[in-house]
């Protein structure tokens, strides 16, 4: 460690005395330090990844993962100019990283700070920058001791288990609020490649096909919020190791334009920034204990679905005003599932309809649907009926001619729209019927006027 941190500190000189270095140019000598360390540990499958700068928004500039689905941490690099980091560590930037990276290095590439879930746990500097930037001659290397104690704690961090939906919910709120400011930061109209064209694609359709004067603000908080849930939603059927990559298999097709989102997302090349959150959210749930949080809706009363009541949860830690302005609060699953009962019954004492929901002259409006709550319950209900009087024989022709053609509902928010779309994609599959290509569960995105 010694001779990899003497060599670091010669070429950092080396790139000093050019006169015309930027924070960029030491970026190399961080990676083969960083590269270097890990051989010496014998610490397999690490991968440094040199992050793009393109907003204020924007990620660390490294970071550290083994190239598939394990994040080690980031590191926030500040030119070796920057000689006192405390002004650094105080600004807005800084204190989002902390908050929203568990494990995260600020340096100037001389003094390195080690950040464990928002607090500062380890510090040290191998050199005085000033030597380098006044006198021009290589500081002498000190404190070798801590810095590889540093690196060894930064190498140590595995995400914990998440085993609570509140848990889960904060860690995610915090990521999605991140990539719905990198999107906001991009300025998505603007940029003219391909990844950035596809992303500026998906405004015009929501645009054109959802919300009538949608803003890029507006698009960015949709877009990430509907990532986010589209991919918890995922990681609620998902058994074994959880990725972007795999998030996909697990999007029933129920809308074109969620699947879309999810292709683009798992298999062509968002900007690199945007890959680089997603794939931290991914990791998220991976680490989650799903089974558990399941598990604690069902002890506390909440019901079978998170993915219908979870989303109360996640928008708490996320936009709490939102929340309150848009009334987002689950109804209770027995509630939901007495009162839907109860019309089901009604349909067949007061209005003679034997089959009570499942009667194809039965027209269903959910005025406020949310993640449909209700209409999920009717025809789970429903397709019970039909199938304990006529079998299993006919319930694809059923579901076609009733579900799709009479059962219907509004919402005013895209996220919770997604989480329908979603949620019914998933209640057909158990059904046994797959959604044909012009065929789609009748919830429109609607506004007040």
């Amino acid at each position: 460690m010694k001779r990899l941190s003497e060599e670091y500190l010669k070429n950092l000189l080396k790139t000093t005395e050019r006169g015309d270095a930027r924070e960029e140019s030491y970026y190399k000598h961080l990676d083969n330090l960083i590269q270097g360390y890990a051989e010496n540990e014998n610490i397999k499958n690490i991968d440094v990844t040199i992050l793009p700068k393109k907003t204020e928004a924007g990620n660390p500039d490294f970071r550290i993962w083994d190239g598939k689905t394990h994040i080690t941490g980031y590191i926030e690099a500040k030119a070796p100019s920057v000689t006192n980091l405390d002004n650094i560590e105080n600004t807005e930037q800084l204190k989002r990283y902390i908050s929203t990276f568990p494990n995260i290095i600020l340096t100037n590439f001389y003094e390195f700070r080690l950040y464990r879930n928002g607090s500062e746990i380890a510090r040290a500097t191998i050199g005085r920058p000033f030597i380098a930037n006044k006198l021009r001659k290589k500081p002498p290397l000190e404190n070798i001791e801590k810095f590889k104690k540093l690196l060894e704690f930064f190498f140590s961090f595995s995400l914990p288990k998440i085993d609570s939906a509140s848990l889960l919910a904060v860690e995610l709120a915090k990521r999605t609020g991140f990539l719905r400011d990198e999107i906001i930061g991009i300025k998505i109209k603007e940029k003219k490649d391909k990844s950035y064209k596809q992303l500026s694609g998906f405004f015009e359709a929501f645009r054109e096909y959802l919300i009538g004067g949608l803003t890029e603000e507006q698009f960015a908080d949709l877009y990430a919020q509907t990532v986010t849930y589209g991919m918890f939603a995922a990681r609620t059927r998902a058994r074994g190791e959880f990725n972007r990559r795999s998030a996909f298999d697990y999007i029933p097709h129920t809308i074109g334009i969620l699947r879309d989102i999810f292709r683009f997302i798992s298999f062509e090349e968002p900007p690199k920034s945007i890959k680089i959150i997603v794939d931290d959210i991914a990791e998220v749930l991976n680490a989650a204990e799903v089974d558990k949080i399941l598990n604690e809706y069902r002890r506390t009363g909440k019901g079978e679905d998170p993915i219908i009541h979870f989303y109360e949860t996640f928008l708490t830690a996320y936009d709490p005003k939102i929340r309150e302005k848009r009334g987002v609060y689950y109804t209770p699953e027995a509630v939901v599932g007495y009162i839907t009962r109860a019309i089901h019954s009604i349909l067949k004492t007061h209005f003679n309809l034997a089959d009570g929901l499942a009667s194809e002259t039965v027209k269903l409006l959910d005025p406020a649907g949310g993640t449909l709550t209700f209409p999920a319950e009717a025809i789970r209900l429903a397709s019970a009926e039909f199938t304990e009087k006529y079998g299993k024989g006919g319930l694809k022709s059923w579901i076609s001619r009733h579900i799709l053609e009479n059962f219907y509902a509004f919402e005013l928010m895209m996220a919770p729209y997604a989480i329908g779309h979603l949620k019914i994609g998933f209640i057909f599959e158990e059904l046994g019927y797959k959604i044909k290509d012009k065929e789609r569960f009748k919830l429109y995105l609607t506004r007040v006027c």
